[in-house]
């Protein structure tokens, strides 16, 4: 079995093999929770997966930035300053671009509607697809009971999550030096306790009996950093997962169906595809 290439090797073939590759086409492409503003966001992943694919349709489902986390210290390194910066030259050359407030970023609630350039900031969107099924698109904050009647707890939440993230560059720097990939321990302890499970199948039930009330075919959201695509009493519930600890965007194709994009996964498969097994072998070694 192959070893797995690690992000030190990517970093030096990328450029590379992503302008020999094919650009992902989709119709529609949906991206929630990337947190530009924290060390938590893998901004390099993400700009890496805009400049490979191409849309009618961006949608930006909510915590695109991280308002509370920058209230509390600045942090904008050019990374993240290049994903505003792409997402703005799209959609000047013509993808139609929603930006969804999110809870993170809900300091623009009070501007909505507006446009920023060729942007539409909005709270929610109805997206009608290719087989004319409309779906609410909205970033889900709206459900989620913490949020709801306890703000303050929830950002209480929001350190404890922001000290895992801390912890989990430790984690991932030595498993770097050890050729590994980068792991989420945030990730590996909410499928690990059980409350927590517990919460997303409660929440993916109540946000699908709002669409389903609302006559909806499906609903569209973020919020539970938990990529997923189901079906509840009728309702297809797609979430979009995150760019901090999964790396995950939802896509809807040519023939009006979705597709979950594990980015870490697929810009494996296009080295591998891109370049062959000897070229691979001699950048491992100079990695």
């Amino acid at each position: 079995m192959g070893k797995v290439i690690d992000d030190s090797c990517y970093s030096c073939i990328t450029k590379n093999v992503f302008l020999m590759a094919p650009i992902l086409k989709y119709k529609s492409i949906f991206i929630s929770d990337v947190h530009l503003g924290t060390k938590g966001c893998q901004a390099n992943k993400l700009l890496e997966f805009l400049k490979n694919s191409r849309s009618e349709n961006l949608y930006l489902v909510g915590d695109i930035i991280d308002v509370w986390a920058m209230q509390k210290s600045f942090y904008w390194p050019q990374d993240h300053n290049d994903v505003i910066q792409k997402i703005l030259r799209k959609a000047r050359h013509g993808t139609k671009v929603f930006y969804i407030i999110g809870n993170h970023d809900e300091v623009f609630r009070k501007f909505i509607p507006m446009h920023l350039g060729d942007i539409k900031i909005v709270n929610r969107v109805i997206h009608e697809t290719q087989l004319g099924k409309k779906y609410l698109v909205v970033h889900g904050d709206a459900w989620d009971g913490v949020m709801k009647y306890a703000k303050w707890l929830s950002k209480l939440g929001s350190i404890a999550y922001e000290l895992l993230l801390k912890i989990n560059i430790v984690i991932n720097f030595f498993r770097k030096l050890r050729g590994k990939n980068n792991w989420s321990l945030a990730k590996f302890l909410k499928y690990k306790v059980k409350n927590a499970v517990k919460y997303i199948g409660e929440y993916e039930k109540t946000v699908s009996d709002y669409a389903k009330r609302k006559k909806f075919d499906g609903i569209i959201c973020g919020h539970i950093h938990h990529a997923e695509d189901q079906n509840f009493n009728g309702v297809n519930y797609l979430n979009c997962g995150d760019w901090v600890e999964s790396c995950t965007a939802l896509a809807e194709k040519y023939d009006g169906t979705f597709e979950i994009i594990y980015w870490d996964k697929k810009r494996e498969e296009y080295i591998l595809e891109n370049i062959d097994k000897d070229n691979v072998a001699s950048f491992k070694k100079a990695s």
